[in-house]
């Protein structure tokens, strides 16, 4: 065995991550692979897994010298990892936005970043420059021939699934108009109305904010075209990274956030940065009716939500005339000002995002939350089969220590009825990201599969796919991957046709 290799938890004590490890994680990916075949270190990959782990995330996050503010700026890379017969094959290419090959070519930032990375020549040369480059960098999804790397601000490029090649900005066979945001966090509906189909947004900010909820199928030859989509109207700024569905609702949560530009233009601040929370109000849920559903046509609906900040919904469910939403809180919107070093950052000034469940009364209006524990998580998943019904059980990154922010290091499978919980730690030198759930083909049973999950080895500053059978959280293999991938954001899997 490599004195390397990432061995899983053994002991309940927690152990300390030293931060050099997890900074490393932070790098630029020097090199782009096709097809190249990677044999497991140890285990052996099951069988029955076949098909595609496609992952997006930030993979420029350096150039000439100039490290970007915030990983989020980084230009988008996406991995593939293509599984068949017990065998698998990896390929990665970086998005080829027109930002990025105008970068590439200028060997230099040349705009801003949303999440304040400024072009050289300090606030006299970023000022009134309002451009932003679409850096493709949050998602990637399959959605008829082409593969969507998706980033909330603009719309989505196409990618070749195959050879993962550039097309272009695509506008999804003139559905998105010329510049109009489409959310990198789609929801795909596993078949509540008769057929798979993928329900997303897009938001047009302002002092009143509009919500476009759209679906579009996924499967035979009208795989891609637009179902339905419709508008609707919000007072107030909306920061809307995800949301939630049902069979019959589009359940958004409108966190109580301001925006003010003028830092923006002033070329003081990225866009991001001046966004705080707005002191007295409150976060509003928002429920669209779904034009499949039984409230088609019907106005939106909106209760108070709990203080607090949400990125990422698990879950949600219809029961007894309630709506079940489960998310992950944060006490704060978690701010990184113009003077913070992200790789510096004191992580005990961090707000820890906490799973709960918020119960929406629809006709008192009332809502009760309930926290599922104090343990710092994100990136929380289910059997995608379960998406928009009640799941028993749920995956995902935790830190290791029980109260309190750290960098994610361990996957928990969680029972959402009796809190039983089973954890796999990568701990102290490993960091993990998003875990990805596949069904094993065939199964009813709902945590009968695996967990795919990309981890940071800080021992050997590179990067190790680890498969974990997802009923115990025991490992089944575990490979080393050629390439370093910096920590990221969000993936899918898609079934070999």
């Amino acid at each position: 065995m490599s004195k390397s290799a990432l061995n899983p938890a053994t002991t309940k004590v927690t152990r300390h991550f030293d931060r050099h490890d997890w900074a490393s994680g932070y790098c630029n990916v020097e090199k782009e692979l096709n097809n190249v075949r990677v044999q497991p270190l140890r285990g052996t990959i099951p069988k029955e897994l076949c098909g595609f782990f496609y992952r997006n995330g930030p993979g420029r996050l350096e150039r000439n010298g100039q490290r970007v503010h915030h990983p989020f700026d980084g230009d988008g890379m996406i991995t593939s990892l293509h599984f068949k017969e017990s065998q698998l094959k990896l390929s990665n290419r970086f998005v080829q936005t027109e930002g990025w090959q105008q970068e590439e070519e200028a060997g230099k930032f040349i705009y801003r970043g949303v999440f304040g990375t400024q072009k050289p020549g300090g606030a006299i040369a970023n000022a009134f420059d309002l451009r932003f480059k679409n850096i493709a960098n949050t998602h990637v999804v399959k959605l008829g021939d082409q593969l969507l790397a998706l980033w909330e601000a603009a719309g989505p490029h196409a990618l070749n699934p195959i050879t993962l090649e550039t097309y272009g900005l695509s506008n999804l066979n003139g559905v998105l108009k010329e510049g109009e945001p489409f959310s990198a966090h789609p929801r795909f509906d596993p078949g509540h109305h008769g057929t798979r189909r993928m329900v997303t947004f897009g938001v047009k900010t302002g002092p009143k904010s509009t919500v476009r909820l759209m679906e579009f199928e996924t499967e035979g030859k009208n795989a891609g075209q637009l179902i339905s989509s419709r508008k609707d109207s919000f007072n107030g700024f909306s920061f809307l990274h995800d949301f939630a569905i049902t069979p019959n609702w589009a359940i958004f949560l409108q966190n109580a956030i301001s925006f003010n530009p003028l830092p923006f233009i002033l070329g003081q601040k990225g866009a991001a940065q001046c966004l705080s929370s707005k002191p007295g109000s409150k976060g509003k849920f928002l429920l669209i009716p779904r034009d499949c559903g039984i409230f088609a046509g019907q106005e939106p609906r909106s209760f108070d939500a709990p203080d607090g900040f949400v990125f990422h919904h698990l879950n949600a469910w219809e029961q007894n005339k309630q709506i079940v939403v489960e998310s992950i809180h944060y006490p704060d919107f978690p701010e990184v000002g113009p003077q913070d070093d992200f790789l510096t950052m004191n992580f005990d000034q961090i707000p820890a995002g906490i799973l709960s469940r918020c119960e929406i009364n629809l006709a008192s209006k009332q809502v009760i939350t309930t926290r599922f524990s104090d343990q710092c998580c994100e990136f929380a998943t289910t059997n995608p089969l379960k998406q928009g019904r009640h799941a028993r059980y749920s995956w995902m990154a935790i830190a290791e220590r029980k109260e309190g922010y750290a960098p994610l290091q361990a996957i928990k499978k969680l029972d959402l009825v009796n809190l039983e919980q089973s954890i796999w730690s990568a701990a102290p030198r490993g960091f993990v990201s998003e875990p990805l759930m596949i069904p094993r083909p065939n199964s009813h049973v709902e945590d009968e599969g695996w967990i795919l999950v990309l981890v940071w080895n800080g021992s050997r500053r590179g990067t190790d796919l680890v498969i974990l059978n997802a009923n115990n959280l025991k490992e089944e293999a575990l490979i080393e991957l050629p390439i370093s991938i910096p920590h990221g954001l969000h993936g899918s899997w898609v079934n070999e046709s």
